[in-house]
């Protein structure tokens, strides 16, 4: 048996207001737990399909600035 995880997640947060996607990321964030990661793993790639290239470059930037 196989289980689409992104399909799932896709599923949970289809049609949520930008409230309720900004609640979704700040409790996974503040949570730390490591089962919501997947969840923002969607999110962020939903995000970087929509995005214009200056947009991904600026995601790219402050990530790596983030990470020194």
């Amino acid at each position: 048996m196989s289980f689409n995880l992104r399909g799932a997640i896709m599923e949970n947060i289809s049609g949520n207001s930008p409230e309720e996607v900004e609640a979704t990321i700040v409790d996974a964030i503040q949570s730390g737990e490591e089962k919501m990661l997947p969840g923002l793993g969607v999110l962020f790639e939903v995000y970087w399909k929509e995005a214009s290239e200056q947009d991904k470059q600026e995601m790219i930037n402050q990530i790596s600035k983030g990470l020194q």
